[in-house]
């Protein structure tokens, strides 16, 4: 019986084939002899109470000029499908949560899909950090600019940032005799009307953000230090910064250890924690990257290993 692997992600010819880990799965898939699907988030739908999928069958190439064709396109039920991976980029807005639910009612009929839907849904990637303090700096989430305001009093130099943003987006750091900490306090909360969250500046983010994949809730032991670029607070390489390997100090294997059992428990299969010196920052949940930059800098197969997974435990 062949195996049928559908990826809901972004329109396939928006992807970046030297960079993107959604294609490098695809490739892993490939190599396995597994058919690959690509569904976009408007070909799911439910008709007659099942799911159903506008999918394309594809092929994928090493050559980055030509890296992909389409062999076939049909509608059918996501039942179908051996498995499904849920690698659609935020934003995180309610066309990606009705998307949730499609994917949760086909998993409810038998058909695996990676990450959990429900748990993508339920785990925000900066308040579900929080869900293990211990190893967070200190942090405040609130929309009333008189705890936000207390909270830079108390610590001085701090980061204020949106709880949907991406990317770097929108996070402004703010030192201690910053003029513009009204101003930013306002915009961010739209005037009290939205939760942001503030935590405590890091210094350590001069030498990189970390990023740190986890499969099934164990850690590759290398991680990406995203070293923000001259002048910069943000070390996301979507804001410039410089991607450097490295390998997982005792800290970090600690910090994998305090979150990796709850990631197992939630499905949450293929998992980016963020991690600055001693601290998490994020837990990224939704469409983690950077298996391409750790695949070249150390000779991996991150991909492959999380397609063994799959074939291993999920099927």
């Amino acid at each position: 019986m062949v195996t049928k692997l559908g990826v809901v992600m972004d329109p396939i010819d928006s992807l970046n084939p030297k960079k993107d880990s959604t294609v490098a799965m695809m490739h892993a898939a490939q190599r396995k002899g597994w058919e690959i699907y690509h569904i976009e988030q408007n070909g799911l739908y439910i008709q007659e109470g099942e799911v159903y999928t506008n999918r394309q069958q594809v092929r994928v190439f090493d050559d980055l000029e030509c890296w992909y064709e389409i062999v076939d396109s049909q509608h059918r039920p996501a039942s179908d499908l051996s498995a499904i991976l849920m690698r659609k980029d935020p934003p995180f807005d309610m066309e990606y949560v009705y998307s949730t639910y499609l994917l949760e009612m086909a998993e409810q009929s038998g058909t695996p899909v990676l990450n959990r839907p429900g748990s993508i849904r339920d785990c925000n990637e900066k308040l579900f950090a929080l869900q293990f303090a211990q190893c967070c700096p200190p942090h405040v989430v609130s929309r009333d600019p008189v705890v936000l305001r207390k909270f830079h009093e108390t610590h001085g130099e701090v980061i204020y940032k949106p709880l949907d943003g991406m990317g770097g987006a929108s996070i402004f750091h703010v030192k201690p005799e910053d003029s513009n900490l009204s101003v930013i306090i306002e915009t961010l909360t739209d005037l009290g009307q939205r939760q942001i969250m503030a935590q405590k500046y890091i210094p350590e983010i001069r030498d990189g953000d970390t990023r740190i994949l986890l499969i099934n809730g164990e850690p590759v032991q290398f991680g990406l230090s995203r070293v923000p670029a001259s002048g910069e607070s943000r070390g996301n390489l979507a804001s410039g910064g410089e991607g450097i390997g490295r390998k997982l100090n005792e800290r970090d294997r600690w910090i994998c250890g305090q979150v990796g059992p709850s990631l197992k428990k939630r499905g949450l299969y293929f998992v980016g924690i963020d991690v600055i010196g001693d601290y998490l920052t994020e837990i990224n949940v939704t469409c983690p990257t950077c298996i391409r930059e750790l695949d070249k800098a150390f000779d991996l197969d991150i991909a492959g290993s999380y397609m063994d997974f799959i074939e291993r435990e999920i099927f």
